[in-house]
């Protein structure tokens, strides 16, 4: 099977063209670099995303957030879901982090702004 796709390595946004056999890339053509044969073959065996959002304080206020690394992409609505659970304690500080194993991935998120 042959999948097209955009790299989303680094800015340059290379057109891959992958040799997809048993869910594994055999070959990537198309790719400036490094990065994309890379970015190529974990995209068809394991894709995954970061996933930013906001979660609230007890008072209701916004505290942007993000997954530390990629989380799998069949998890981003668990993780997504999670972080509209939690509550935020303040003050809060960048990097500070806001749950520890989000939806079970061991994946930690973290605040992306600093609020008292």
């Amino acid at each position: 099977m042959i999948r097209n796709m955009i790299c989303i390595g680094c800015p340059m946004g290379c057109d891959l063209t992958v040799e997809v056999e048993s869910g594994r890339a055999v070959s990537v053509s198309g790719n400036s670099c490094a990065v994309g044969k890379r970015y190529a073959e974990t995209e068809v065996s394991s894709p995954t995303r970061m996933v930013t959002s906001t979660a609230k304080t007890a008072d209701g206020k916004p505290v942007p957030v993000k997954t530390r690394i990629p989380v799998p992409k069949d998890k981003i609505f668990d993780v997504i879901a999670a972080i509209k659970s939690v509550i935020v304690t303040l003050p809060v500080s960048v990097g500070d982090v806001v749950i520890e194993n989000a939806a079970g991935t061991g994946v930690e998120i973290v605040a992306t702004a600093s609020f008292s």
